[in-house]
C-alpha cells in the first residue's frame, strides 16, 4: 500500500527571551505549514526561551513538560494541525536546567528527548548550564504513517545518534538545533546532515537558528542525502515531502543498513 508523502516544514527564526513572542514566531509559522499542506513543523533548538551568551537566567525560565510554552504549542497544534517539534528549556533539579525537544500534537506532547551530547566544543561549554540527557530508547512519534525521531544540533557529530534512531524504524531524523556560526560550521553543518541521511538512508529535518548566531541553513536532506528543501542565513520556512516509498527505493538499491556488521550499543558511564 503507498503512503501518502508527509509535508515537514522547517522553521528557521531567532528564539529570544520572551518565550509569549517566541510561541507566537511559531503559531505564525505553523499557520504557513499548514496552509502549504504540512503535517510536521520543525522549529529551533532552545525556542521557548534563548540568551547568548547563556547566563544565570536560564533556570528562571525552565518550564515542566506541561508548562505553559507546551500548552501554547499544544493550542497551535490543535488550531493549525501540525504537528510541532520545538526545543524548550526544562526544569531540572539543581543548578542546570535540561535542554530538551519535544514534538507536540493538539493532545500534547508526545515525545520528549534531552539532549545527550552537550556543546562542549570550539571553546563553549554547555554542560556548565545544561544538565545531559539520559541514555534511553529513542523517542519517536507517528504522522501520516510516517516514525518521526528526535536528536539535537550537537548530536549530529555523533553517527550513532542517527544510527540507533534508524535501529528504531524512524523514517524521518528531526533535528532542532542553534548551529553557532564560526569557521567551517556552515560547512559542518551541511555535511553532517546528509551524511546522517546517507549512512541511514532515512530523511533528515534540520532547523537552525539564523544568522548572526546561527549558520541558518535549515534543510530537509532525503535518504541518498539530496537536499530538498532549504533556506539560506536569514529566517524564514522552507518545506519539502518525505514518503516511505523513496527510502523503500533507496534502501532496494543500497541496502547499506541490511548488510552492515556493527550494532550501536550505549557506552559505559565515565
Amino acid at each position: 500500500m503507498t503512503t501518502p508523502a508527509v509535508g515537514i516544514a522547517l522553521a528557521q527564526f531567532a528564539p529570544g527571551p520572551d518565550p509569549q513572542e517566541n510561541a507566537a514566531a511559531i503559531a505564525a509559522y505553523a499557520e504557513e505549514a499548514a496552509a502549504r499542506g504540512a503535517g510536521v513543523l520543525v522549529a529551533p533548538e532552545y525556542s521557548s526561551y534563548f540568551v547568548t551568551p547563556f547566563d544565570g537566567t536560564l533556570p528562571a525560565h525552565a518550564e515542566p513538560l506541561d508548562g505553559p510554552f507546551a500548552a501554547r504549542l499544544a493550542g497551535i497544534a490543535a488550531e493549525t494541525g501540525v504537528t510541532i517539534v520545538a526545543g524548550l528549556v526544562e526544569e531540572a533539579p539543581g543548578d542546570r536546567v535540561r535542554n530538551a525537544v519535544i514534538a507536540v500534537d493538539g493532545s500534547g506532547v508526545r515525545a520528549t528527548y534531552r539532549k545527550q551530547h552537550l556543546y562542549d566544543a570550539f571553546g563553549e561549554r554547555e554542560s556548565d548550564h545544561i544538565e545531559p540527557g539520559a541514555l534511553g530508547a529513542p523517542e519517536t512519534f507517528v504522522v501520516g504513517g510516517l516514525r518521526f525521531g528526535l536528536m539535537t544540533c550537537y548530536d549530529l557529530r555523533f553517527p550513532e545518534s542517527a544510527r540507533i534512531l534508524a535501529d528504531a524504524g524512524v523514517d524521518v531524523a528531526v533535528v532542532p538545533a542553534e548551529w553557532v556560526r564560526g569557521p567551517l560550521k556552515e560547512f559542518h553543518w551541511e555535511t553532517l546532515v546528509a551524511a546522517r541521511a546517507i549512512e541511514n538512508t532515512m530523511f533528515v529535518a534540520a532547523a537552525d537558528h539564523p544568522a548572526p548566531v546561527g549558520v541558518g541553513a535549515s534543510r530537509l536532506a532525503d535518504p541518498s542525502g539530496v537536499t530538498i528543501a532549504a533556506l539560506g542565513p536569514g529566517p524564514g520556512l522552507a518545506m519539502g515531502w518525505a514518503d516511505r516509498e523513496a527510502i523503500a527505493a533507496v534502501r532496494a538499491a543500497n541496502p547499506a543498513l541490511a548488510l552492515r556488521r556493527y550494532r550501536v550499543v550505549a557506552a559505559p558511564s565515565s
